[in-house]
């Protein structure tokens, strides 16, 4: 199908992947599912760099759906040789457009890769999309949202609880000090980091959390189920 046919007439976020990924001996990583805590849905990764990337776009409150590798783009290059590309993610953001997007290391990209970005970047930017090539994170950022990764279920939402930790920090505090007011902290800490996630509560992530970590309410929360 055409590229503007396919961005008007499908939803690609609910499209499996285009191509499977292999699974190769001595890889510390394997090809996995990342539970969705944006819309409740698995999906897809192929490698340690594309789950990380995942779990971003599940944390970035702009996106609304995430998929792997629903769609490939297919065209003639200058020289008439037939050239094709499968985008590692797509994501959909909130005002209905969409993303594409590759995962590369912190190495220079091949020319390979530079030339096919050049061509699917284009191709996003006619329908009103975006397109990057997404590199790893501050490794501090990613260990701290790996860490609230691990509360992101609506089942440690805490419910009553959720309450009373948002009036225990509607001043900044040290997180340690908040918990304390609220009672065990084995029941009180993954409300807290669910909230952390979610975006009820914020704390500076540039820096290892700790127990002295300055939290406080963020004043707009994301749209999760």
């Amino acid at each position: 199908m055409p590229w503007v046919d396919v961005v008007l007439g499908i939803r690609l976020e609910n499209c499996g992947p285009v191509r499977p990924f292999p699974v190769r001996s001595g890889k510390r990583m394997a090809p996995g599912w990342w539970w969705s805590a944006t819309d409740g849905h698995l999906v897809r990764y192929g490698s340690g760099l594309m789950r990380t990337q995942v779990m971003l776009l599940d944390y970035d409150p702009r996106i609304v759906a995430v998929a792997c590798r629903p769609v490939e783009l297919i065209w003639r290059a200058p020289d008439g040789s037939c050239c094709q590309h499968a985008p590692h993610l797509m994501a959909r953001l909130a005002d209905g457009s969409g993303l594409l997007l590759d995962c590369a290391g912190r190495e220079d990209i091949s020319q390979r890769l530079a030339y096919r970005a050049e061509v699917v970047a284009a191709a996003a930017a006619s329908v009103g999309w975006q397109y990057r090539i997404a590199r790893p994170p501050d490794p501090v950022l990613a260990a701290n949202l790996g860490w609230l990764a691990g509360y992101r279920h609506p089942r440690y939402k805490g419910a009553e609880l959720a309450g009373r930790v948002a009036e225990a920090f509607q001043r900044p505090r040290p997180l340690i000090e908040g918990v304390g007011d609220l009672g065990d902290p084995a029941e009180v800490l993954p409300v807290v980091f669910h909230a952390l996630w979610n975006g009820d509560l914020s704390a500076p992530l540039d820096a290892p959390l700790h127990e002295r970590v300055t939290v406080t309410v963020s004043g707009a929360g994301r749209r999760r189920p």
